[in-house]
């Protein structure tokens, strides 16, 4: 579990996908395996620290001049797992979704035109020489999106409330192989395209299928609260069951029941407004 800095990085979460070192090509798998070996290695909040790190400078650098060498590394039955962290096509992906996090004027103000235009076409020229690149890790602001629950189980939730100030922070994560993954998103989209018309839940699951078949079979899937886990009392994080409201939500579409899935769906969206409502407090 990470330690609490005294600098906190909140209020993102995250899907990562740990591929065995089998999957990669020989050169990058002997980076790798060198890579996993070693005694201390890096968390979520060193990489959003290096990466908030590159705005200070005038003008910011949006995305890091050179790809990260870092990972998150799982063991999996054995078997070493890493998630490359992927910082500079992550930064090049999320350019394309501030203008719907940031009004105009902050946008603006941190991230001139100039700069996002230059980093575009940056992107544009490396795209057309990596035409298959894909993330290993998904974020989302403010909140978890509900078809990331479809991937896990309740039974596969870890939580650990943390020791407070100066000691660990609370931790509440899945972890589930892909086939259970990559299972429980076909049978959620049969089960919702019966019920329901084409909307957002649907749309950003076949989206989430999609990106997962990218992947080896033996890869881990991780949901990590990350540093949502600040937004909430422990009490409310300890209780939060998301995805079990969520796979109660669906079974009851899969067998008639309205009536237990608008309540497993009101539980949600009245929790999930409630980390929401924290962005604009301030």
């Amino acid at each position: 579990m990470p330690k609490v800095s005294a600098v906190i990085v909140p209020y993102t979460s995250y899907l990562r996908v740990y591929e065995p070192l089998a999957a990669f090509p020989e050169s990058e798998r002997a980076h790798w395996t060198r890579y996993a070996r070693r005694s201390e290695l890096p968390s979520y909040q060193d990489e959003l620290r290096r990466s908030l790190a590159d705005l200070l400078p005038t003008p910011p650098i949006p995305v890091p001049v050179h790809e990260s060498g870092d990972a998150f590394v799982a063991e999996v039955d054995g078997v070493v797992c890493v998630c490359p962290w992927r910082t500079r096509l992550r930064g090049w992906q999320a350019l394309d979704g501030l203008g719907e996090e940031l009004p105009a004027s902050v946008l603006d103000a941190v991230l001139p035109p100039l700069v996002r235009r230059q980093a575009a076409l940056d992107y544009e020229r490396w795209l057309a020489r990596n035409p298959d690149a894909r993330p290993w890790i998904r974020t989302s602001t403010w909140q978890v999106p509900l078809n990331w629950f479809v991937l896990v189980t309740d039974e596969e939730r870890e939580y650990e409330k943390g020791t407070g100030p100066g000691g660990t922070a609370p931790l509440l994560r899945y972890r589930t192989p892909m086939v259970q993954a990559r299972r429980r998103t076909a049978r959620a989209l049969r089960t919702l395209r019966d019920a329901l018309d084409e909307g957002p839940l649907i749309e950003g699951l076949v989206d989430v299928g999609r990106w997962l078949e990218e992947f080896h079979p033996r890869s881990l899937v991780e949901l990590d609260y990350g540093g949502l886990v600040h937004t909430l009392p422990a009490g409310r994080l300890e209780d939060d069951h998301s995805a079990a409201d969520v796979a109660e939500g669906i079974e009851a579409l899969r067998t008639g029941d309205g009536a237990t899935a608008g309540e497993a769906y009101g539980r949600l969206v009245e929790r999930w407004r409630s980390v929401r409502d924290r962005r604009s407090s301030n």
